[in-house]
């Protein structure tokens, strides 16, 4: 069970630093700590109706709370090494993969394991995704290799082993293309597939984007999600057509650029990207290593740039922030939804709530209620740095 330790509320104000740029403040509702010790958060996925989100630690446990409320409502428990993705489907169903070379479902109302499929011995699992006909083909990028299964019989369906030469870090079944597949790897290369079919390397193969250097993470944009966005390790960042395998913006100063753009700390990396197909706006989150995060737009067709940050988020954070999900991040870019922006976690094992201030240059913080119970003892005291 979880232990609730009540704590005195603090109110604080702050001056954040201003440029002549006008931006968004938000201050920290609410911050949670995942942990007692040197734990942290690595990614939190939230529900589509975000009435609940489960959030991945580094003690290899995946943890659910209440969206709106913050508050914990269990655990799952099972992987033996790093969780590198998670991804909600049916109503009370989570996924979730690792570098224990498995991909396993969870009841969300149980907390319990109810599926599982194993890359093998030795093998490890980056990230995951659903597609094909009714969404039964789990694809899989595992070292060098993509693995397919069909999730209704959990028989592995296919292995493709030919166009990645080192991790395959991220794979992701295009929208509105369910049979397209893309894949990303440290070996620097973007791949298309298509699934239709018996799958294999010869035949399935599409198109092949270099795009130089290993790569983080990738996702869709543009009408009809026709154009990917890419973040790599070196902290570069480009916008492809992944139709016509054509490069459409290269920043590969791209932390510069954001630095230059406001009156903060350098940004020393990137959290994520957030897409806004309602009004077609794409933003870079940067970050710094003292926690604060900004929301800069970037422009990529015309006059390319990074703008200055649109929205600014101080205060919560201590250390590296590791994922940022805003709660309008379905319906449009850094706006407040029902008083609430959504919520960040990091390597200071913090899960952090905005909310916006409208009403004044000030923000105001307030010191979480719960804390978590500790660590297991048989957690491992070094901490891998996932994809």
């Amino acid at each position: 069970m979880e232990e609730d330790i009540e704590m005195e509320v603090e109110q604080e104000q702050e001056t954040l630093p201003t440029s002549s740029n006008s931006f968004k403040r938000f201050g920290l509702k609410n911050s949670i700590q995942t942990n007692f010790g040197d734990d942290y958060v690595f990614q939190i996925v939230p529900k589509d109706d975000w009435t609940s989100m489960a959030v991945s630690l580094s003690t290899n446990t995946v943890k659910l709370y209440s969206s709106v409320t913050g508050q914990f409502t269990g655990e799952c428990k099972g992987h033996s090494s790093t969780i590198n993705h998670l991804c909600f489907s049916a109503p009370h169903i989570l996924h979730s993969c690792s570098s224990d070379g498995t991909v396993r479902a969870w009841d969300t109302r149980s907390f319990q394991q109810v599926s599982c499929v194993s890359a093998g011995p030795s093998q490890e699992v980056f990230s995951f995704s659903f597609g094909g006909l009714g969404d039964t083909l789990l694809a899989a990028g595992c070292k060098s290799q993509i693995l397919f299964w069909d999730w209704r019989t959990k028989k592995q369906a296919a292995c493709l082993e030919e166009c990645h030469m080192d991790d395959v870090t991220q794979v992701h079944f295009l929208p509105d293309h369910q049979s397209k597949l893309v894949s990303a790897s440290v070996d620097g290369l973007m791949c298309i597939f298509n699934t239709s079919g018996d799958i294999n390397d010869d035949d399935h193969l599409e198109s092949v984007m270099n795009v130089g250097t290993s790569i983080g993470k990738v996702g869709f944009l543009g009408e009809g999600n026709q154009k990917l966005w890419c973040l790599t390790h070196i902290e570069t960042f480009s916008v492809w057509d992944w139709k016509d395998g054509r490069l459409d913006a290269n920043f590969e100063d791209a932390r510069s650029l954001a630095s230059n753009s406001w009156r903060l700390d350098p940004v020393d990396y990137f959290v994520d990207c957030h897409y806004s197909a309602e009004d077609d706006h794409l933003w870079l989150i940067g970050g710094t290593n003292a926690g604060t995060m900004g929301y800069f737009p970037v422009k990529y067709n015309g006059m390319r740039g990074i703008l200055a940050p649109e929205a600014v988020l101080h205060g919560g954070h201590t250390g590296v922030v590791r994922s940022v999900v805003p709660v309008s991040s379905t319906r449009g870019g850094p706006t407040q939804s029902q008083g609430i922006f959504g919520w960040s976690g990091g390597e200071d094992g913090r899960l952090c709530c905005w909310l916006s201030d409208t009403s004044s240059e000030v923000n105001h913080s307030w010191i979480s209620s719960t804390l978590a119970l500790k660590s297991p003892k048989t957690r491992k005291k070094n901490r891998h740095q996932p994809y």
